[in-house]
């Protein structure tokens, strides 16, 4: 089970974390993704990490303005977020792939998802 938190409404230039906690399966053995949905438009990937090889992948769009990490001690996993914009307005979800090393992009590939929180940057 993946449970997200810390969604909410912030401005245009704000900062809002993000958390990601599992449960139910060993969380060390899964890379953990972070995607959003925004409305009418597919789901893509924004940020994916996993802690056994220390991959990390960020899009295009929030390179240097979000950041990815994993405390495997809590079974968590956060995506620090500044500088929002409005095109960063959507669900966002986290998702678990089972794979030791290195990452996976495409949705279809993870195995957990959690139920997603909205997050909205006004204008």
């Amino acid at each position: 089970q993946l449970v997200e938190s810390g969604g909410g409404l912030v401005q245009t230039g704000g900062s809002l974390n993000l958390s990601c906690a599992a449960s139910g399966f060993t969380f060390d053995d899964y890379a953990i993704g972070w995607f959003r949905q925004a409305p009418g438009k597919e789901r893509e990937v924004v940020s994916c990490i996993n802690s056994n090889d220390g991959s990390v992948y960020y899009a295009d769009s929030v390179k240097g303005r979000f950041t990815i990490s994993s405390d495997n001690a809590r079974n968590t996993v956060y995506l620090q977020r500044n500088s929002l914009k409005p095109a960063d307005t959507a669900v966002y979800y986290c998702a678990a792939d089972f794979i030791p090393l290195g990452l996976a992009l495409m949705a279809h590939l993870y195995d957990y998802w959690g139920q997603g929180t909205q997050v909205t940057v006004s204008s």
